[in-house]
């Protein structure tokens, strides 16, 4: 099957040769025809499947489709709400990419940024929105966007949306939206809130999955390494340079951790870079720009801060931490092992982890291997300590007490007030 008997103008074919693609992905054969046709979708992918162009192709065509002739002033037609600033960036990106010989005109909102270039654009005039839930808000609050006339809404990865707590974000853009209008959902995993959150937005929607629910991507070999906390560094260091990696996505479970494990590897004569919501929208560029270019080997990162980074063809992936919840293990791998390509996520376990590893094994419903690594067998007289609030026994010395939300809370989940959206800056 090719795109053209998807029946995509030859516009948006025309670009997707020119970006190297010929064949659509299973999720794009699914998706593209039921969009086109004006229906809602409720779509299951994991990351790397083609999602965003699956979505972003048909998106473009039906706008040139209902294009408004006459108006002095473009009206945001299409909205896509993205989680973090990298996953809008990208899908920015890509509505670029794909709509380059379209007269259609896009932009993109997020926190951590200045409001005012963004107030700009907006002022002139877009088709295509892309935009995190909190800086939409911000705009929307300053009456530097109108979303009446929005005919697509996307929501994509709505999953971590939820899990970032921006549920309330998310109703209150859905206020500011027309009532008629098509709907296109996205997520990685299906909990009870999100199946809540489509039923109340879909209309008989086209259910689309290409992949088992809560299950991690496949083309992923998976591994566990064994090893005591306090020897995690160490043998992270072992592998990268016994194995001559040359690029690796790390996981860690705080920005401090991230940080500290950075400090360490370039210590050890690796270059590394972290990534994660204390740096700057500037410093995580360059840090991802640096990794793609391969003058970092390895990248550190949170959870939230690596949602949505799309590295083509990325080789390693490791868990030097376990993340709290299960989920976000699936979406951790799901980093490498990309568009069909072949990629390998190990975890490094220690003993306060094996709960969570058991967590992870029951939602993925398999055992991963476990391999001990020469001279880095676990001391079976270490005793588990518990994790609080994704804290080892290193950070829970330095935990401070939870105070109160500060008076200024604009009433989101654990954000703070002003153009900033805290979750993303927290990531």
């Amino acid at each position: 099957m090719s795109f053209e008997s998807l029946g995509l103008r030859a516009e948006l074919v025309r670009a997707v040769s020119e970006k190297g693609y010929s064949d659509p992905t299973p999720i794009q054969r699914q998706a593209i025809p039921p969009i086109l046709e004006g229906r809602d979708i409720m779509g299951g992918a994991q990351t790397g499947t083609g999602k965003t162009a699956g979505f972003t192709l048909p998106l473009l065509q039906r706008l040139m489709s209902s294009a408004r002739p006459g108006r002095n002033r473009r009206a945001i037609r299409a909205l896509v709400l993205t989680p973090t600033r990298e996953l809008a960036a990208q899908v920015s990106e890509s509505v670029i990419t794909y709509g380059k010989h379209l007269p259609l005109k896009s932009t993109v909102i997020f926190g951590g940024v200045s409001i005012n270039p963004q107030k700009q654009k907006l002022s002139k005039g877009v088709d295509i929105l892309v935009a995190t839930p909190g800086r939409l808000l911000d705009h929307a609050g300053q009456s530097s966007v109108n979303l009446s006339k929005v005919d697509i809404l996307v929501l994509d990865e709505a999953d971590r949306m939820l899990d970032m707590g921006f549920i309330r974000d998310i109703r209150k853009v859905l206020a500011l939206l027309p009532k008629q209008k098509q709907t296109l959902f996205f997520s990685a995993t299906f909990s009870k809130d999100i199946q809540q959150l489509a039923d109340g937005l879909l209309k008989s929607p086209a259910l689309i999955e290409v992949a088992r629910r809560n299950t991690a991507a496949e083309g992923v070999t998976q591994v566990v390494h064994p090893v005591d906390n306090n020897r995690k560094r160490e043998l992270l260091s072992y592998l990268v340079g016994s194995n001559n990696w040359k690029q690796v996505l790390v996981f860690t479970r705080t920005k401090h951790g991230a940080n500290r494990l950075c400090k360490q590897l370039i210590s050890d004569g690796i270059m590394a870079a972290a990534i994660h919501g204390n740096k700057s929208q500037g410093a995580r560029t360059r840090a991802l720009a640096d990794f793609k270019a391969g003058k970092v080997r390895v990248l550190v990162a949170t959870d939230i801060a690596a949602r949505g980074l799309d590295i083509n063809q990325l080789p390693h992936v490791v868990n030097y931490e376990l993340p709290n919840v299960a989920e976000d293990y699936v979406h951790r791998i799901g980093r490498t092992g990309r568009a069909g390509h072949e990629g390998e996520a190990m975890s490094l376990v220690c003993v306060d982890e094996l709960k969570l590893l058991k967590d992870i094994e029951r939602l993925i419903k398999r055992d991963i291997p476990k391999v001990v690594v020469d001279d880095f067998e676990p001391d079976p007289s270490i005793k588990a300590e518990p994790i609080n609030r994704g804290r080892g026994r290193q950070q829970q010395a330095v935990r401070k007490p939870a105070g109160k939300k500060p008076a200024s809370s604009r009433n989101r989940p654990r954000q703070t007030s002003g153009s900033r959206s805290s979750k993303q800056s927290r990531a």
